[in-house]
Formats: structure tokens, C-alpha cells, sequence
């Protein structure tokens, strides 16, 4: 199965198209005069996102002083990611600005980000991908190998180890260290929920005031950037050009033939590095928190592992053919999404659902709600990764899941993480069952991202 073998909705938005009367979204109830809907948002965004479903198909909001226009449905889902007319803009990208610059392919529009595309876009070709294996398979071992049974293993921690380690390796060869993850990790951690608040509860200048959190968020801020600085100073003063994709960054031409500036080299690198660590790492997360829950799905990737590979240690070429592997990845990344909720600008008056968006307004929603929603999903929360077999995925709306987005903002980097993650939850399900021990806690840490707050598990070898 992969994620893109769902059939169309029949509610797609070129069913709305003969709408000659556009209406006005209605109002969510809930909000509190000066800070509208932020409060609710941060205080339980989850729910509150789901319960818009109920008010309609889109439905208003208020930021702050902003309105905002909420999406809730599949199909207008799929509408907004394929019209150019709604680009990546909006609350979400504004917050993220500070971490990933104005010049990376994660926030650039329009032509600047075609050419960033092209740059990036070689090193996860299909046919790339094969030559990460064996750094991949190198990580993943080293990581089974790390964790004792029966001794607690910090997830977080872990988690992020691996997905940055495989990023930096695989893309921009670098001998990346422990220490430098280890900061990548902590700063991560205190930026991503720092710009989620920003998101939801627009206060400006308060932000700026000398206050704790607003000093642990510029100190993590910092050290992010100069990781970045140091990788990138660090390959020029080598001399060396390896075929990866910091070389490409570091030899790329302009529109004018002229070598392309710092800023979006190093714009570029954050975002390599940041958004990709943070969302594998958070999706590992979540299949161990599933694994752990469900240990006879893990029963069932290790019987399958044993039988595709006969015994010997999963490899990358084994990727292919561990279908309920994959589809326990797929399920894990529905129930559990890294990216929880996303925004859009419309750069023109325009329809969608029948109801009218004017030129500027930002658009919300919300994979997490939508990928839960019953319309879409029996047993809606229900982890069953067999929904993702061929006899059954054909009744999942086209647009219930799409992790990787659609259209010209579809992640790059989409079969490279799979393979990943896919590979992760071999080499793990086979080695250890999973049990959480006291302290743990798996509640849902809401930020930029999502991830438990405290996950700490204990393997017991098999």
C-alpha cells in the first residue's frame, strides 16, 4: 500500500464548481474577545479542531485580531494544496520564518521555490534513494544495538538521534556527532512549542520582553543557527565535494547564473535538517507508542521480517516487500500525525465549498482531525493497519490521507522517509517487544509538531 492509493471523494471540489452565490463561512462559537479562538487552541487544540467538523465544511475563526478560515473536509483539503492560488503562507509559516528563513524551500513561493526544487530535488529521485541504504541500515542497527532489554530507553532522545543522524549522513555527509544532535535536539524541542504559541496567540511585542520563556526561545533559537553556520563552514574550509546535497547547495546558480547567497544556503540546510529531524522523529515516536500499545502487530512485522529476510538482519533492498510493515508506518503516521495542522493564503478572491474566501484571508487545517474523522475512517480510532490493504483502502476518501502533502508543495523527501521509518520498524519490532514504564508519559505534546510529552520505554529482547 502507500498513501497515494486512495480513491477520489465524491464531494471533490469540482463538484462545487457551477456555485454562482458564494456564502459566508459561519462563526465557531467559543471565543474570548482580544485573543478569539487562541485560547482554546492552545489549551486543547486537538479536540477543537476535530469539533469543527460538526459546524460545517469551512468555518470562521479569530487569531487575535485575525480571522482565519478553518477547512475541515477531505476534498476542500485537497482543493487548497493543488490551486496555486493558495500558497504557503499564513500563521503557521509566519511563526516558522524564524527558524527556517524566508529563503528555504519549506517557505519560499512562486519561482524562487521552482528553482529550489530543482536543486534539492536529485537527491531523493528514486533512483537516489538506494545509496542511503546502507547508512540507513548502519543507524538503524546501531540504534537496536544501543538499547539494552530491559533498561529504559528515552524515545525522545533516541528519536531525534536517528533522524538527524540519517539526515545529515545521507544528505549532507557530514561525520555528524553526538553532541551536535544532542543540540539539535534540545533546541528543537523549546523552538517548535515556542512557535506554536506565537501561532495561536499573536501577541507580538510581548514576545520580545526579557521574560524566561522568551529567553530559553531565543537561546535555543541561536544554537540552531549556528549548528547550521558550523556544517556549512565547516564543508567550505574541507575543500571536499561529495555528491550529496549540501554540494549542490554550495555549487547552485541562480536565475542570473550567479552562485546562489549564503542566506539560502544556509536557509536551505535548516531545512534539511530541522522540520525533517523533528517530523521522523516525532513519526518514530508515535510507531513505538503504537508498538508498544499493540504488541500483536509487532508480532506480525517481526514474522514477516523473519520471512522476507530468512534470519539475517532486515536490510534496505527488504524495504519492498514488508507490506504490513509499511502499512503499520502508514496507520501509525494517520492516528499519530507529525504535522498536526497547516495554513495557507489565498492570493485571490476565490471559491471553495461553496463559500467565499477573499484575496489574503489564511486558511487552517488540521491532518490530525481530518485523518481521524468517521466519515472518512471506520473505527475511526481504531489502530488497524490492515485498513491500508488493496480490498480496503479503496473506500478511504482520495484526500483522508496524505502526509506528505499533494501538488507542488508534496514533501520531496516523501519515499526517502518512508524507506526510513519502514526500516526503523523492522529492525525494532524484530529485536524488542516495547512496555512503558513508570514516568512515561505518551499524552500528546502539541507544538509546531506533534509528539508525546515524556516517552520512556522499556525493550524486552525477543
Amino acid at each position: 500500500m502507500t498513501v497515494e492509493s486512495v480513491k477520489p471523494d465524491a464531494s471533490d471540489a469540482s463538484d462545487v464548481s457551477g456555485v454562482t452565490e458564494l456564502r459566508e463561512p459561519p462563526v465557531a462559537g467559543g471565543g474570548v474577545p482580544g485573543l478569539g479562538h487562541g485560547l482554546k487552541l492552545v489549551r486543547d487544540p486537538l479536540a477543537f479542531m476535530a469539533q469543527l467538523r460538526d459546524h460545517g465544511d469551512i468555518v470562521r475563526l479569530k487569531l487575535g485580531p485575525k480571522t482565519v478560515y478553518a477547512v475541515t473536509t477531505p476534498a476542500l483539503t485537497g482543493a487548497l494544496a493543488l490551486d496555486p492560488d493558495y500558497i504557503i503562507s499564513g500563521p503557521l509559516w509566519e511563526s516558522l520564518e524564524g527558524l527556517l528563513g524566508k529563503e528555504g524551500v519549506a517557505t519560499a513561493n512562486g519561482p524562487l521555490h521552482r528553482r529550489q526544487r530543482r536543486i534539492i530535488q536529485p537527491a531523493f529521485k528514486l533512483d537516489a534513494i538506494p545509496a542511503y541504504g546502507p547508512i540507513m541500515e548502519e543507524e538503524v542497527h546501531a540504534l537496536t544495538e544501543r538499547w539494552a532489554t530491559g533498561e529504559t530507553v528515552d524515545c525522545t532522545s533516541e528519536s531525534f538521534r536517528i533522524a538527524v543522524r540519517v539526515a545529515a549522513r545521507c544528505l549532507l555527509r557530514g561525520e555528524y556527532m553526538d553532541e551536535r544532535a544532542e543540540r539539535l535536539c534540545a533546541a528543537l524541542a523549546t523552538v517548535f512549542r515556542g512557535m506554536y504559541r506565537r501561532m495561536v496567540v499573536p501577541l507580538g511585542p510581548l514576545y520580545k520582553l526579557p521574560l524566561p520563556a522568551n529567553r530559553a526561545f531565543n537561546r535555543a533559537l541561536a544554537d540552531l543557527h549556528r549548528v547550521v553556520d558550523e556544517i556549512v563552514a565547516e564543508r567550505r574550509a574541507s575543500g571536499q565535494k561529495p555528491d550529496d546535497l549540501l554540494t549542490a547547495l554550495l555549487t547552485a546558480k541562480d536565475d542570473n547564473g550567479d552562485p546562489i547567497g549564503e542566506q539560502e544556503i544556509h536557509d536551505q540546510v535548516v531545512a534539511i535538517l530541522t522540520p525533517g529531524g523533528e517530523t521522523i522523529a516525532s513519526t518514530i515516536m508515535g510507531l513505538l507508542q503504537e508498538l508498544a500499545a499493540h504488541p500483536e502487530h509487532g508480532d506480525r512485522v517481526r514474522n514477516e521480517v523473519l520471512d522476507v529476510t530468512g534470519g539475517r538482519p532486515v536490510a534496505f533492498e527488504d524495504v519492498r516487500k514488508l507490506t504490513h510493515t509499511n502499512n503499520v508506518v502508514v496507520e501509525a503516521m494517520r492516528l499519530r500525525p507529525a504535522v498536526w495542522v497547516l495554513t495557507r493564503r489565498a492570493v485571490a478572491d476565490k471559491e471553495l465549498g461553496g463559500y467565499r474566501i477573499p484575496a489574503g484571508a489564511d486558511i487552517i487545517y488540521s491532518p490530525y482531525a481530518i485523518q481521524r474523522d468517521p466519515k472518512s475512517y471506520e473505527r475511526h480510532l481504531e489502530f488497524d493497519p490492515d485498513r491500508w490493504l488493496p480490498e480496503r483502502v479503496k473506500d478511504i476518501p482520495k484526500y483522508a490521507m496524505r502526509p506528505f502533502s499533494v501538488g507542488n508543495r508534496k514533501c520531496p523527501s516523501d519515499h526517502f522517509s518512508m524507506a526510513q521509518l519502514t526500516l526503523i520498524t523492522a529492525a525494532l519490532a524484530t529485536r524488542y517487544r516495547f512496555e512503558q514504564v513508570p514516568g512515561s508519559d505518551d499524552a500528546a505534546r502539541v507544538g509546531i509538531t506533534l509528539r508525546p510529552n515524556r516517552l520512556l520505554l522499556r525493550p524486552i529482547a525477543r
